[in-house]
Formats: C-alpha cells, structure tokens, sequence
C-alpha cells in the first residue's frame, strides 16, 4: 500500500466524514474533506494532482455525487484519480449507472473498517499502478516506434510492466494502451501461467503482501518454471494488434468484458473492462481464453 497518499472524503453527513477520517488517518493516509458535491469540485479543480482517490457520496445538496463524477472524468487531468462511490443504495441499476460514469470502486453504507480500507488500499495502488506506467512510456526509447513486428516472452509480472511500457511507445495514444496492455499481460501471467483463481486473488488482497507472496509462491512451483506468456505485434495496414497467448488452460472471459454490479465492491477484477472500455478499438478472446487480441485503430491521414 502507498501510504501517505491523500484522499479526498466528501460526504454531507459530518459524523460519516469523522469515522472515514479517523480510519484512513490511522493508517496514515493524509486526509481533506468536502461538505458536498460543489465544495469538492471546488477542491479538484485548485489542486488536481493532489488526490490519489476520492471517496464520494453519492446524495448530497448542492451538486450529487454523479455529477461530480461526471466532471472528474471529463476533465484532462483529474480522469485518472479512481473515484470510490459511497452509497446505501443497493439497486443494480444505480450502481451500473455510476459504473458507466467510471466510477470502478464501490462502498455500501454501512461499512466496516476492513472493508474500508480494502476497497481505499487497492483504488490507491492502482492509481499509483497507473502513474508508473505512464512515467515509464516517457522514459521508454524512440526507437520502439520502428518496431513494425515481433514476438516477445515474458514470466513476472515486473517483465509485463516493463514490457508494456515500451511497446504503447508505438501506439497514438501510449498513456491510454499502457494500462490495458499490462492489465492483459499481468492477467496472462497470474490467472494463466500460474493459475491464481479470482477467489483466491480477493484472499490474498486482504492483507498488504498477500498478493505479491502468493505470485513468488507460484512462480518458484517447479510446474510454472517452463511457462511463458507470448506476445505477437502485427502491424497491417491502418491497425495495430497485440496477440497474447499463455500456457494456462483458459477461463470463461465473458463475464470480465464489463464490470457488473456484483463485482463492482470487489477489490480486483476491472482491468479487462478498463482495457476493453479505454485502451483498445476491440478486444478479442480466442479459443478457451488463453488467447486474447487487442486492436488498436490507427487514426486515418489527411
């Protein structure tokens, strides 16, 4: 967990904003506050590269949560903070509509203090994820732009990081295609080559190494010591594809395309949604699933 980050809480209801203070504090988060929806937006726009989350109501006066939300992700700057979506709403259709908006993280009221910190500590780390990654695309080489075809293998997920960094080099919009293509290569490389299960993933985020144990664990088994992850780029004509094949069995990817109501008060489970939604024109899963094609439209010259 990154500590120190700051977060901002915004809720109308002052005895809600002192519990959500008191928690995030003790873990060392710095922590401001906003008393509705235009207070915060207030706050956003003065200093909108201060906040690593933002924990939002979602009924409050003056200006609603979904409007606020809105305006996060329309702006050039604040779009990639990950908003968590505070509510005692339990409808899937309000939580589908905040999905929709980007809201990727979700809070029900009441909560309990692990929960809290579970759903703050992993919007957190992927903020922070996201920002490597794009500092990493801008030390990457010029050179990746000449790269016309090729294959590259992979095993850990630092070489999927390091390898998507360099290769989004190529693509128009390299901030954008760097968080979909590592989301990929990390999900070959964790739920395929190894064969971490979701369930066992939600486990293994309940405390701070969990994950990154559980990964050493599997990649020292002596079964996953010949596994690699593949990647193929082609280049035809007015495209760019990214082919990427594990070793592992595959699983049923249908239901990750889009992040449902069920799984949106998850810890985990959005990147092929966030890459399918933000990073490719399509995305395309082959055979039992352990093949998967992303495309990139190349804009048309004038």
């Amino acid at each position: 967990m990154e500590t120190h980050s700051t977060i901002l809480v915004v809720d109308d209801d002052l005895i809600n904003r002192q519990i959500l203070v008191s928690n995030l504090e003790d873990v060392d988060y710095r922590v401001h506050t906003a008393n509705d929806g235009a207070a915060a937006w207030k706050q956003l726009q003065s200093h909108p590269q201060t906040y690593a989350a933002v924990l939002l109501d979602r009924i409050m006066p003056h200006m609603d949560g979904m409007e606020v939300l809105k305006r996060i992700k329309a702006h050039p700057v604040l779009q990639g903070i990950p908003v968590i979506m505070q509510t005692s709403m339990s409808s899937e259709v309000d939580t589908l509509d905040g999905i929709q908006a980007g809201a990727f993280y979700y809070l029900t009221k009441p909560f309990d203090r692990r929960t809290l910190l579970a759903i703050i500590r992993a919007a957190v780390d992927d903020y922070h994820r996201h920002n490597a990654l794009r500092a990493a695309v801008q030390q990457s080489q010029d050179a990746m732009a000449m790269l016309w075809d090729g294959e590259f293998r992979l095993r850990t997920i630092q070489e999927a990081k390091a390898l998507a960094a360099s290769l989004a080099n190529i693509c128009p919009d390299p901030d954008q295609v760097v968080m979909g293509l590592s989301e990929l290569l990390i999900n070959a490389v964790e739920h395929g080559n190894l064969g971490i299960t979701y369930a066992e993933k939600s486990r293994a985020m309940t405390t701070f190494d969990g994950w990154d144990l559980l990964v050493e664990e599997r990649l020292a088994l002596p079964e996953n010591s010949h596994k690699w992850v593949h990647l193929y780029i082609e280049r035809p004509p007015g495209e760019i594809r990214f082919r990427i094949v594990d070793q592992g069995p595959g699983f049923d990817w249908r239901p990750f395309e889009t992040l449902s109501p069920e799984r949106a008060f998850d810890t985990h489970g959005r990147g092929i949604a966030m890459a399918k939604m933000y990073s490719f024109s399509s995305l395309e899963f082959q055979g039992t699933g352990n093949e998967v094609i992303g495309t990139i439209q190349l804009p048309q010259a004038e």
